[in-house]
């Protein structure tokens, strides 16, 4: 049986023991397991958590199902005021998640841990005043008959959420599976639980027991044992294509429906009217090499054009080069550490295996110093390969670090072809001064988020998501959350009686 504790956070050998949220309490694992939780730029535990496993992910389902009934028939304003305030708490503790953030996932503070708890505060708060918009259509079907239909909540939702920017995510779970008048079981990553369970902490200041549950463990445990839970109503997943697979395969043996936020391949297509600085910063956003490209979005197939190719790659290397690597807790620091030793080493095979294709070129990067204080924490290195093919392993495997392929093109329709020619969809980047040549060839393109001009990040009120092996569904919108997180109801009625 899991043991409660009585505070969130206890001391336990210098680790931080962190407990998991099951309806309402802070509980240790049923069968007594921890996972170890390893800052990765300093490759040194800092804290643990519970291994949850079936049993605990069954106390979290039963959980949410007792509290589904009142929390489902609490008005939706109240519901979206309940979030705001969570917003509101969050959002003035804010340096202290951003602190969190950066330790457990090795993103650096300044660009990406801070924004990314401001920007968790804000979807809780947009998704919040969203409350009200949960409303259905009459249909016109005569005088003698009125029919109408109804958004109501779906269930139980189980999520499953992964490591790169785990609390924002998070809140895309939270905040409108909670607002839509659901309870949510959301299954933590297990390289990066701890923003996620401070926020619930918060979140479990205001909310009625068993409405939010929160279980830490590993994703063939944990996540498998939520994925195939009789009790779960809904799925939403965001992590890898190869996981979104099985998600789905669990989801068809009860006909739960599934949201799902998967890999990318993003390419950006640069005509030759764009070899200027403002694209090459726009290129370096588009990559997110300040997230150690750890991103679903990361534009990492880079289509120049042949009059353009040497001359924008060698302002692309003076401006990357100049991006600090360090530790992501200091201010100064533009770029942080690989999340864990496998996906440190992944990305390193991958760079090695760059550094003897025949026929490309590194134009800058490879592998990281083996001594130093870079060796000290799993800090890969940006590069970029030069001359490449579009059916090379690296133009169309999800590296997931900062490796880039740029490949030359001459027509306009060669480049929108390569682009396409990929069993992903998620996002695509398109530079030029021609704005009718960019929607031209936005509308080409063969993804669910085109940006123009910009290498930007989603915000909210994005209908975001992807087309092909890239997701099914849409997060960051209203639609995103009417979609995935109710369902219509029909009803008519004869007038005439």
């Amino acid at each position: 049986m899991a043991v409660a504790m009585s505070r969130t956070v206890a001391e336990q050998g210098g680790l931080r023991r962190v407990g998991m949220l099951v309806d309402g309490a802070w509980v240790d694992a049923s069968a007594g397991g921890t996972i170890a939780i390893e800052a990765p730029g300093t490759r040194a535990a800092i804290a643990s958590v519970p291994r949850g496993e079936a049993e605990d992910i069954d106390r979290a389902v039963k959980a949410a199902a007792a509290a589904f009934p009142a929390w489902s028939k609490v008005p939706p304003r109240e519901r979206g005021r309940l979030l705001q305030k969570i917003a509101d708490a969050v959002e003035g503790r804010v340096e202290e998640l951003a602190r969190i953030i950066a330790e457990e996932t090795g993103n650096a503070i300044r660009t990406q841990a801070r924004p990314e708890a401001k920007g968790s505060a804000d979807i809780l708060r947009y998704f919040g005043g969203l409350a009200g918009e949960l409303k259905g259509e009459t249909i016109p079907l005569g005088e003698h008959v009125l029919s109408y239909t109804r958004r109501e909540p779906i269930g139980v939702v189980g999520a499953i959420i992964p490591w790169n920017a785990p609390v924002l995510l998070g809140c895309l779970k939270i905040a409108p599976a909670l607002c839509a008048g659901n309870t949510l079981v959301l299954k933590a990553a297990e390289d990066a639980p701890l923003g996620v369970l401070w926020v619930a902490t918060i979140a479990n200041e205001f909310l009625p027991k068993g409405v939010l549950n929160v279980v830490t463990g590993y994703g063939e445990e944990a996540g498998a044992a939520l994925s195939i839970h009789p009790g779960v109503r809904k799925l939403s997943f965001t992590g890898s294509t190869e996981v979104g697979k099985l998600i789905m395969r669990a989801a068809a043996d009860h006909i739960v429906p599934v949201s799902l936020e998967l890999g990318g391949k993003s390419p950006s297509i640069v005509y030759p009217d764009a070899d200027e600085n403002w694209a090459v910063d726009g290129i370096i956003a588009a990559m997110r090499f300040t997230r150690q490209s750890q991103s679903c979005t990361a534009g990492s197939r880079l289509f120049l054009h042949a009059n353009i190719f040497d001359s924008f790659l060698a302002k692309l290397a003076d401006k990357t080069q100049k991006l600090k690597i360090g530790d992501p807790l200091d201010e100064t620091s533009d770029i942080g550490a690989i999340i864990n030793a496998k996906q440190f080493n992944k990305v390193c095979g991958y760079v090695e295996e760059g550094m003897k294709q025949p026929g490309a070129r590194m134009l800058f990067g490879g592998l990281p110093p083996k001594t130093g204080p870079l060796s000290q924490g799993y800090y890969a290195i940006p590069t970029v390969f030069a001359d490449a093919a579009n059916d090379w392993r690296l133009a169309r495997e999800e590296i997931f670090g900062p490796v880039l392929v740029a490949i030359r093109w001459t027509e306009e329709v060669d480049a929108i072809a390569m682009a396409n020619d990929s069993h992903y969809g998620l996002a695509a980047y398109v530079w030029t001064h021609d704005i009718g040549r960019a929607l031209r060839a936005a509308h080409a393109i063969e993804a669910g988020w085109v940006q123009v001009n910009q290498g930007l990040g989603q915000s909210p009120g994005h209908s975001y998501g992807g087309v092909k092996q890239s997701g099914i569904g849409r997060e960051f919108s209203l639609e995103g959350m009417l979609d995935s997180f109710t369902h219509r109801k029909n009803v008519t009625v004869n007038l005439g009686v």
